[in-house]
């Protein structure tokens, strides 16, 4: 029962994912993020109180 041997297609489905995941490695890696993270404000303000007009 030639299904049973997993020499014939076991090693061109191995290398094909490794080929695949290879790529889609190169891909991911090469992709360059455009919203660059900016260091956050020096400047603090202070919180206003709540007006609270039923206390």
């Amino acid at each position: 029962m030639p299904q049973l041997n997993p020499g014939p297609w076991f090693t061109i489905l191995l290398m094909s994912w490794v080929i695949f995941l290879a790529l889609m490695m190169l891909k991911t890696m090469s992709f360059k993020d455009m919203n660059y993270p900016t260091s956050p404000s020096l400047n603090t303000t202070s919180p206003k109180p709540w007006n609270w007009p039923w206390f």
